[in-house]
């Protein structure tokens, strides 16, 4: 089959479109024919060498796929060949032809939307979920902002958050202001604004989608009490948060199981939740997305196509 692989850690130039094996499934996996695969942050922050050597070279990036089952192994009854199906990898490989994944890490795609739209889904999304309810405890009210709003896990953060009740405050480029308040943002805040902070009204969580260096920002903004969940690491001041009263929450990297997948691929089929698509590329063009996604200036998703519609 035909795989984005790198052999060496650094930047997009490392990945090559080469031939490896088609993997082998296990008794819990199944081997899904890719159709569309997603980028997130983790896969160029993998790639560069920033998560040491946790992850043995040579390597296939992605997490996120859609597509269709070619094989299932001798201990799986959820699923059968020919089942359309969405879900995340155990340890990546989706910007490839052929992907073998836990059973338990995928569920059925959402019949009304594309496999592109349903690649988009399983980690942002399930992310967003986890961060809002699981660790934040949002509820109906209360006030919730989202730094990095109209990236892939912010968006669908907005969404959600708005879903629950919540009065929601989003936080991007001033360009992104008309995206977000479509979403569902009450308000929105220009990050490049230095008073940014002083423009909004103080929240019970702020979910960091961003990270980095100004996270301390973030502290200004939460009232005493309130919680500061984020999804990957930053740095945000214990003298600062511990005089606030502020619970800042460890970065939480979950599984995504079945039932997760289901629970979003149900609010999908209502209406109630949608995956934006900044950009979609061909399997060859992995770096260019790679490219977008360090930049940080991608709005909602970009989709890695494996196979044409032709092929389906």
């Amino acid at each position: 089959m035909k795989a984005i692989r790198y052999h060496r850690h650094g930047g997009p130039e490392v990945l090559q479109y080469e031939d490896v094996p088609v993997p082998l499934v296990n008794e819990r996996e199944v081997l899904v024919r890719v159709h569309a695969a997603s980028i997130n942050p983790g896969d160029w922050q993998i790639r560069s060498g920033m998560a040491g050597d946790r992850f043995p070279l040579p390597y296939i990036p992605g997490w996120d796929i859609s597509g269709t089952v070619e094989e299932v192994g001798a201990g799986v009854t959820s699923l059968r060949v020919g089942d359309e199906v969405f879900g995340m990898t155990a340890n990546s490989g989706a910007c490839a032809e052929y992907a073998a994944l836990p059973a338990a890490q995928l569920a059925r795609k959402p019949r009304s939307i594309s496999h592109e739209a349903a690649a988009a889904l399983p980690q942002s999304a399930c992310t967003a979920w986890n961060a809002l309810f699981v660790q934040g405890g949002l509820k109906a009210g209360q006030r919730v902002l989202i730094n990095g709003a109209s990236g892939g896990v912010g968006h669908f953060a907005v969404q959600l958050a708005k879903l629950k009740g919540a009065e929601v405050i989003g936080v991007a480029s001033g360009r992104n202001e008309a995206f977000l308040r479509e979403l569902g943002a009450d308000q929105f805040a220009d990050y490049s604004s230095g008073s940014w902070t002083q423009a909004v009204d103080p929240v019970q969580l702020a979910v960091d989608t961003v990270g980095g260096t100004e996270g301390n920002r973030l502290l200004e903004v939460i009232t005493p009490g309130g919680s500061l969940v984020p999804v990957t690491w930053g740095n945000y001041d214990t003298d600062q948060a511990a005089a606030g009263q502020i619970d800042v929450h460890e970065v939480a990297i979950l599984p995504v199981t079945t039932a997760d997948l289901e629970r979003i691929s149900r609010l999908v089929e209502e209406g109630q939740l949608r995956a934006v698509i900044d950009r979609m590329f061909p399997l060859k063009e992995t770096a260019l997305a790679h490219e977008l996604s360090e930049s940080r200036r991608a709005r909602g998703k970009m989709i890695i196509r494996v196979s044409s519609t032709a092929d389906r």
